[in-house]
């Protein structure tokens, strides 16, 4: 089988197993990298070759989790193998064979900052795509792929029909996202395009506007304020702030998306608030329980 029949052969694989069409372009562009690299045929590949692999991509300034990920593509790759074509193959990329990470603190915006980068924002359009995604923790593809149906104004609510991962879930909306939204949809030109955020202006106009151009979007506000922002970090505010308001790790954990709870819980290291005011409760309690104690010896006394 030559390397373009392995690679159509996988990329039917990936599909019959849900993989989002983004994964696949990836894993795709890895696998051919690989294959054209090696000097030894597929199923002779062993650790070696994988060690050497990583030593080459680190030697050209590869960021270490572009290349876990190159990895766990590589290791796809060999799972079909096996599965598909019957190949008596181990895997060269074990599990847990990855680089070490570092696990910086998500970075998000004080209240003071929120009302710059907001008041910056001119366009009906863009505060409604900024305020959903600041109010909601929506990802950027999540907003960008947002469609009329999705929007439950009754309810208020969201239905994330295709997260990360392809997973689905309910996500609820405030009283100023939803009066952003309904700002925006009043002066939306007239279209049979379901994708509710479109472009206004330029060869691409009535289309649904890219991830890219949500990002443009958030780098000329964040230069019009002043305030360093991305996409993720109006994520990471959200999630900020709902710890700081008390709540529930695992509520956080749904209306985010995640699989696994210690995802969610690196944001109770940024929550200071939560923990200052859980602290001296806590401390409350103790001193009380402590002066009763010592009246009571008084007593006896």
């Amino acid at each position: 089988m030559t390397i373009n029949e392995s690679i159509i052969d996988f990329k039917r694989y990936l599909k019959r197993r849900n993989y989002s069409p983004h994964t696949i372009k990836n894993y795709l562009h890895v696998v051919q990298h690989f294959l054209m690299w090696i000097d030894v045929p597929v199923e002779e590949v062993g650790k070696e070759q994988v060690i050497t692999y990583i030593e080459q991509q680190l030697g050209r300034k590869i960021a270490a989790k572009t290349i876990n990920c190159q990895l766990v593509g590589i290791r796809q790759f060999y799972r079909y193998l096996r599965e598909e074509e019957s190949l008596e193959i181990k895997a060269p990329v074990p599990r847990g064979h990855s680089l070490r990470l570092p696990r910086p603190l998500p970075r998000y915006l004080h209240d003071e900052e929120v009302d710059l980068f907001l008041k910056a924002i001119n366009k009906k359009r863009d505060l409604a795509i900024f305020k959903v995604m600041l109010r909601c923790g929506l990802r950027v593809d999540e907003v960008a792929n947002l469609t009329l149906d999705a929007i439950d104004y009754r309810q208020s609510r969201i239905l994330i029909s295709n997260g990360k991962g392809g997973k689905g879930r309910v996500v609820y909306f405030s009283n100023d996202a939803a009066e952003a939204l309904a700002d925006y949809l009043d002066i939306r030109a007239a279209s049979k395009e379901r994708k509710i955020f479109l472009v206004e202006k330029g060869s691409c106009k009535g289309r649904p506007i890219s991830v890219r151009g949500i990002q443009k979007r958030i780098e000329y506000y964040s230069k019009m304020s002043g305030i360093s922002v991305s996409c993720h970090q109006l994520r990471h505010t959200m999630a900020t702030q709902l710890l700081n308001a008390d709540a529930d790790l695992v509520t956080l954990q749904d209306l985010l998306g995640h699989t696994l709870i210690k995802t969610t819980q690196i944001y109770a290291k940024v929550s200071n608030r939560k923990v200052q005011r859980d602290y001296h409760k806590a401390m409350d309690v103790i001193l009380q329980s402590n002066k009763g104690k010592a009246g009571g010896m008084d007593e006896t006394q």
